[in-house]
C-alpha cells in the first residue's frame, strides 16, 4: 500500500493549498497572478478530494465483506494519474 506517500502528498497539498490562501489575502499581488493562484487553488482542492475519495473506498472495501473486517486490492486511479493531478 502506498498509504505513507498518500498522506505526504495529502499534507503537502494542504500546506500549499494553505500558503496559497494566505498569499491571496494578503492581496499584494495582481489580479493576473490572483487568478492563476486561484485556479492552483482549484486544482489543489480536486486532488485532495481524489486522494479521500479513495481512502474512503479503501475504508469500505475493509468493513464491506460479510460483516468481517477482510482487505481486498482497491483498483483507484494509477500513481502517475495522481501526480499528474
Amino acid at each position: 500500500m502506498s498509504t505513507k506517500k498518500e498522506t505526504h502528498n495529502f499534507a503537502k497539498t494542504l500546506d500549499e493549498l494553505e500558503a496559497l490562501t494566505d498569499r491571496l489575502e494578503e492581496g499584494n499581488i495582481s489580479i493576473e497572478e490572483s487568478i492563476e493562484e486561484f485556479e492552483r487553488g482549484i486544482g489543489l482542492i480536486r486532488a485532495a478530494q481524489d486522494v479521500l475519495k479513495q481512502a474512503e473506498q479503501k475504508v469500505k472495501l475493509l468493513l464491506q465483506k460479510d460483516g468481517q473486517l477482510s482487505s481486498e486490492v482497491f483498483q483507484g486511479a494509477s500513481d502517475d494519474e495522481q501526480e499528474n493531478s
